[in-house]
C-alpha cells in the first residue's frame, strides 16, 4: 500500500520551458548555454550550483566571468525562472487533496536557491503560500549536496523519513531518475513535462 508520494517539483508541479530558459542565459550573454543547461541535469557552473558545491554568490560571480560582465542576483535569478513556464492550480491542488487522504507529500528536486527563493516566498502560488505549504517536508539538491539520479540521493530521503521503497511513489518527469528510482524497488510513475497527472495518479495508489 502506498503511504508516501515523492514529487519532482520541474516537470511534475512545475511545467518548464527549456528553450526560453536557454534564451533567457543566452541574453546574459552566456554562448554555451545549449551546452552548460539540460532538461534534467547541469553542467560546469549550473551543475555545481544545484548539487552545492558553490553558492549563489559564487554562482554569479563566475557567471559573470563567463559572459564578461558583471551580473546581479536578480539577473542570474531572471535567466533561471526561464524555465518556469507554469505553476498549475490543479497540480496544487492535487497535492492538497492527497495530503488529506492521509499521504505523506514530500519534494525531492535537482534545485538551486534561484529558483527556492521564489519557491519559498509567498509569491510562489499567488495566493500568499510557499512550496513548504503544499508539502510535508522537502529535499533540495543544493542542500542535500547530492542530485538524482544518485541512489544514495533516494536513500539518504527514506532514511530521513524512515519510510520504505514498497510503501512509496515516486513521481519524476526524467526517465533517468525513474529507473534510479525503479531500481532501489521505489514504485514509480514518470508523467511528461506539462501533463495533467492529477488523475493518473491514482492508478499508481492502489
Amino acid at each position: 500500500m502506498i503511504k508516501n508520494i515523492i514529487f519532482d517539483l520541474g516537470g511534475v508541479i512545475i511545467t518548464i520551458d527549456h528553450e526560453r530558459a536557454i534564451g533567457r542565459f543566452k541574453e546574459l550573454g552566456l554562448k554555451e548555454a545549449e551546452q552548460l543547461l539540460d532538461p534534467y541535469t547541469q553542467f560546469g557552473i549550473f551543475g555545481d550550483l544545484e548539487i552545492g558545491k558553490i553558492d549563489a554568490e559564487t554562482f554569479r560571480i563566475e557567471l559573470g566571468k563567463l559572459v564578461g560582465h558583471e551580473l546581479t542576483f536578480d539577473e542570474c535569478r531572471y535567466a533561471w525562472m526561464g524555465y518556469c513556464k507554469e505553476l498549475p492550480k490543479r497540480n496544487l491542488e492535487a497535492l492538497k487533496k492527497l495530503k488529506s487522504e492521509g499521504y505523506r507529500i514530500i519534494l525531492l528536486s535537482n534545485t538551486n536557491p534561484y529558483m527556492m527563493s521564489w519557491a519559498d516566498s509567498d509569491e510562489f502560488d499567488g495566493v500568499g503560500h510557499s512550496l513548504s505549504y503544499y508539502f510535508d517536508s522537502t529535499y533540495r539538491s543544493y542542500i542535500v549536496k547530492k542530485m538524482k539520479p544518485d541512489e544514495m540521493f533516494f536513500r539518504q530521503v527514506m532514511t530521513k523519513e524512515m519510510i520504505f521503497p514498497e510503501n512509496t511513489l515516486f513521481v519524476d518527469d526524467g526517465p533517468r531518475n525513474v529507473a534510479a528510482a525503479s531500481e532501489l524497488g521505489i514504485n514509480t510513475f514518470c508523467p511528461k513535462n506539462g501533463d495533467d497527472w492529477t488523475h493518473d495518479i491514482y492508478k499508481y495508489l492502489k
